[in-house]
């Protein structure tokens, strides 16, 4: 397959196509005064990432970003999704503001605007400032504070010109995945330190957007991930993990935020371990947003873990097409969580898909990089999409992950999620065989 049997005209007016990327992912994080990070720390430590590589040079897109604005704008897209480094904007986490992290987000911001796209902005993309981290980080409730002090800087700033704006990328891995699995900064697996951050980063997203609210600002949304999960077997602890799994990764951050509550039997196994007087944050917490975002990627297979113990699953591995980081590739979760979303939370509120794609070896061959596995991805995905928008669902928008290939985190360099082709040596940008067939389909 070469091209994308889906066209523009097939999808509501006024739909928003756009790409997707991150700060710390893309932008060079040893440029431009940006204050360390615990991602820096994280990486600095054998065996955290692959060939002990980091984001101080990423993609260099501080200095490409024009560049690249342009290869975004020709592919016909409608937005640009991106992140804005807290430590970039404030080194220190608090306190005095890094003139040239501001300018910078000014540059990108007013080029994003003149090639004819919508800024998609998101305050917290993972890269916690160091001396926040040295405080407790997520673990420290005084979190709530500091990031809503750093919204409002930034808003001063740039919130007249972005179209949208999204407090926290992905809450689970922010809480659960660095916290409690260990594989993302900080690295830990503590439950008490996981109970703190499962409770805190939905109270510091619910003060980011009273911040802003407080100074106008509009089109605020909650960005989640999301994971379809299946019973490995059939028996009742494989389903009773299983429906657990789904009440930690795909409901907490959601139901506390759009209803109020925790789910039950997911707050019993942290409720030991929880902050004194959680219970009085809720209306900070489920502060009204005006979209929602579904982050998706694949589905797990799960069962449960050896011990028994709250939290230990064992992923069993299921037998559809994998990517390239052996995520199962499974279309059909997209419309399921539309779906879920939209019955159980959304309440009327727009949905966007904000991130979804796949990673892929993509290897340059004769000045071409060939990706049909990823165009086949992307149609199945969108078709799923189409089924939501069919069915009355308001989804007003998708964003392909990545526009550029780029620093996968734990997975340093080598897995390749762009739609645009990264030589790390030269920093040169090769458009792969999805980007074109994506341009032909935005294009009619």
């Amino acid at each position: 397959m070469t091209v994308l049997k889906l066209s523009r005209s097939q999808f509501p007016a006024g739909f928003q196509f756009g790409a997707a990327g991150s700060s710390y992912q893309t932008e060079g994080h040893g440029f431009g005064g940006a204050g360390g990070t615990h991602w820096d720390s994280f990486a600095a430590t054998p065996g955290n990432v692959a060939n002990g590589e980091n984001g101080s040079i990423a993609c260099d897109h501080y200095h490409h970003w024009p560049q690249d604005l342009d290869l975004a704008a020709e592919c016909g897209f409608d937005a640009w999704r991106f992140s804005i480094s807290w430590a970039r904007v404030i080194p220190d986490g608090y306190g005095a503001a890094n003139s040239a992290g501001l300018d910078f987000y000014d540059r990108l911001i007013d080029g994003i605007c003149a090639r004819g796209m919508k800024p998609f902005a998101t305050l917290y993309h993972w890269e916690l400032p160091s001396p926040l981290a040295d405080r407790g980080g997520w673990m420290n409730r005084d979190i709530a504070d500091w990031f809503a002090d750093y919204a409002d800087t930034v808003m001063r700033r740039i919130g007249d010109r972005i179209h949208s704006v999204a407090p926290i990328n992905e809450p689970w891995c922010v809480a659960w995945l660095s916290h409690f699995m260990g594989l993302h900064a900080p690295g830990l697996r503590d439950i008490r330190a996981t109970a703190r951050a499962m409770h805190h980063v939905p109270l510091a997203h619910g003060a980011a957007v009273q911040a802003m609210r407080a100074l106008g600002q509009k089109n605020i949304g909650l960005v989640a991930n999301f994971e379809r999960v299946l019973p490995a077997f059939a028996d009742a602890a494989s389903c009773r993990a299983a429906d657990l799994y789904d009440q930690i990764y795909n409901r907490w951050f959601l139901s506390a935020v759009r209803l109020g509550e925790y789910p039950a039997d997911a707050l019993a196994g942290l409720a030991a371990h929880m902050p004194a007087g959680w219970e009085q944050d809720f209306a900070q917490i489920s502060t009204d947003v005006d979209w929602i975002g579904i982050n998706y990627y694949t589905r797990k297979l799960i069962t449960a873990g050896p011990t028994g113990m709250f939290g230990d699953f064992r992923e069993v591995e299921g037998p559809l097409p994998k990517t390239d980081v052996g995520w199962e590739i499974h279309s059909e979760g997209l419309l399921h969580f539309l779906k879920m979303v939209w019955e159980e939370c959304a309440r009327g509120l727009p949905l966007y898909v904000t991130e979804n794609g796949m990673a892929n070896a993509d290897f340059p061959v004769a000045g071409a990089v060939p990706d049909n596995a990823r165009i086949s991805y992307l149609q199945d995905h969108l078709r799923q999409l189409l089924r939501a928008v069919g069915s009355g669902i308001d989804v007003r928008g998708y964003f392909v992950w990545s526009f550029l290939d780029n620093f996968e985190w734990s997975l340093g360099y080598a897995k390749r999620f762009g739609i645009v082709h990264v030589d790390f040596d030269s920093m040169r940008r090769t458009p792969k065989a999805s980007y074109f067939a994506l341009r032909q389909a935005l294009s009619r």
